[in-house]
């Protein structure tokens, strides 16, 4: 009886400690299309952020800032203290154009120079002209993070770590 016991504490602790650390959610959309598609599933790293905070180019899970019943994924673009604007078919963060090779189409909207708040991000959706993002309703409360994408596990054909994309023109 002690062993069965122990087995099921144990078990019960590390189901607990992969619920604080890890989490899975599933893409519902066209968003982040063609960097994520809908029905895909990722594992989600909740404990990072919580030491590092996220980075530009990073995706991110987050409680949806006008309804926080719901969860959306996009990419960070600006940072606390950035400036960001779309303009032209391109987006400009601290008066540069970034390189996004990861978009499926410019964006087909306008969004003023704007100095990202402290605590806040600004976000978009890969799939610029069919995303609800940052230009529709604002900054992203630092509070409202969930966690970052770290691994894509469904389907199989999506399987792999999720890649940060790094823009060189910032560094």
């Amino acid at each position: 009886m002690r062993e069965i016991l122990e087995t099921l504490i144990l078990t019960a602790i590390i189901f607990l400690g992969v619920r604080v650390l890890v989490q899975n959610y599933k893409v519902e959309g066209f968003s982040m299309e063609p960097t994520l598609n809908d029905g895909q599933y990722l594992l989600i790293n909740k404990i990072g952020t919580h030491f590092q905070p996220p980075k530009r180019g990073d995706i991110i899970v987050f409680e949806y800032p006008l309804d926080t019943s719901k969860s959306f994924v996009k990419r960070v673009i600006g940072l606390p203290g950035d400036t960001v604007e779309v303009r032209d078919h391109d987006t400009i963060v601290d008066g540069k154009v970034i390189s996004e090779p990861y978009i499926k189409a410019p964006a087909n909207s306008f969004f003023p120079p704007t100095v990202v708040p402290p605590h806040e991000y600004f976000v978009m959706g890969d799939n610029r002209n069919n995303s609800s993002d940052s230009r529709s309703w604002g900054m992203l409360p630092e509070n409202d993070l969930i966690g970052t994408a770290w691994v894509s596990y469904w389907p199989p054909s999506s399987w792999g770590i999720i890649k940060h994309f790094a823009y060189r023109e910032l560094t």
